[in-house]
């Protein structure tokens, strides 16, 4: 189920957390925030574009073509542009409402770039 907001559909993260993981997750998270943001903290199992990259013409990651896109940012704004973007490509890509401040303050797990506990930044 998608919430339909001015910008678009959005999910939240509890959404996300049940349709990104199990043995059948119907979608991929794709997280657009910087390498910096990335590395300190981001959702297990996430996909990492920079939004910087997609606006360049960066094209997805193999693991993320042809599935439903759920764009997470830090707080919503940059991810409500990406999935413009990606939709404007022709992907169907839906905004992750709250991005990853909601997601930690859910209690969501959050890991680092190896794996150990992160921190949103």
């Amino acid at each position: 189920m998608f919430l339909f907001r001015r910008n678009g559909p959005r999910v939240t993260v509890d959404q996300v957390r049940s349709r990104t993981s199990g043995d059948r997750p119907d979608a991929v998270l794709l997280d657009v925030r910087e390498k910096p943001e990335w590395m300190a903290g981001h959702a297990p199992g996430a996909v990492h574009v920079p939004l910087t990259k997609l606006v360049a013409g960066a094209t997805l990651p193999a693991e993320a073509q042809g599935r439903v896109l759920l764009v997470i940012c830090r707080s919503g704004h940059r991810s409500q542009q990406a999935a413009k973007l990606l939709t404007a490509r022709g992907a169907h890509a839906v905004d992750v409402e709250g991005g990853m401040n909601a997601w930690a303050a859910a209690g969501h797990p959050v890991v680092d770039e190896r794996g150990n506990s992160g921190q949103t930044a």
